[in-house]
């Protein structure tokens, strides 16, 4: 979750076209806080509808000659592949899509989910005793996600072959399995019990992304990067050394941009083991 934009003209616009998408969808946004996505791109809020039912709804914008493609229509398209992932996604219940000033927003409508995330950060700053049943959840629907057959990409063999050189010092390892992938599994897109939030960016990489993902955003937390490993044995194994490697050069080149610093020597002590791995 980050703060409202600096820019009070992007805060005023999200705000006014948050409220029309409310009308359109014939949903009352309620109290409880409103959460930003980075730079005020999206805005979302607990609401409720016609019916009662709680839902969460959600404002994305774009340029509108950028509205199209992977992540504009990753919720639309999770919906269609997964549903609700046998309860463990909240379903789309509908969207409504505006153009005004050669912006364009998508409002989109979901099941809300009362429970609230593991971390406000998607590093993990605290220890988190979780019970075994969670993490034989998580493990059961990741292997449901990979199940399934999709053309979206999430990761691309070519920034794998430019980053792992760049960011971790070695060539590209040779991925042996492409799966689909929820792709941005860290702590702050799940909760307990079992749901995973934020869908935008699934797709197809190689195998163990998710789990590789998860373990990088634990690395403050010895126990539960540890307990990560356990739960994913792709980790750590010739099969899993793609996703690794991929997750390890995407982080330290975010490091580079001067995000996740409290990340950087972690993510360097990984990078020396994939080497020698």
């Amino acid at each position: 979750m980050y703060s409202p934009p600096p820019d009070p003209d992007t805060e005023q616009r999200m705000r006014a076209h948050h409220a029309r998408a409310a009308e359109a969808l014939d949903v009352r946004a309620e109290p409880g806080g409103e959460f930003w996505g980075w730079a005020g791109r999206t805005l979302g809020t607990p609401a409720r509808t016609a019916t009662g039912q709680p839902a969460w709804l959600r404002l994305v914008s774009s340029p509108e000659d950028k509205a199209a493609g992977k992540l504009w229509d990753g919720a639309v398209d999770a919906q269609h592949v997964f549903g609700d992932l046998d309860g463990r996604r909240p379903a789309l219940l509908a969207v409504h899509d505006a153009i005004d000033d050669a912006t364009a927003y998508r409002a989109e409508l979901s099941a809300r989910v009362d429970q609230p995330v593991l971390s406000d950060d998607p590093v993990l700053q605290h220890g988190l005793p979780l019970p075994d049943s969670w993490w034989t959840d998580l493990a059961g629907t990741l292997e449901k996600v990979a199940a399934v057959g999709t053309d979206r990409v999430a990761v691309r063999q070519q920034y794998m072959g430019r980053a792992i050189p760049e960011f971790v010092g070695i060539p590209a390892p040779a991925v042996n399995c492409w799966t689909a992938a929820h792709a941005d599994l860290h702590w702050a897109n799940v909760t307990a019990p079992l749901q995973l939030l934020d869908w935008e960016g699934w797709g197809r990489a190689p195998e163990g992304f998710d789990a590789a993902t998860l373990y990088a955003y634990s690395l403050l937390q010895e126990d539960v990067a540890a307990r990560v490993r356990d739960a994913f044995p792709v980790l750590g194994s010739p099969a899993g050394l793609a996703a690794e490697a991929t997750v390890c050069a995407q982080l330290l080149q975010t490091v580079a941009r001067g995000d996740n610093l409290t990340l950087e020597e972690h993510l360097r002590d990984w990078s020396e083991e994939l080497r020698r791995r």
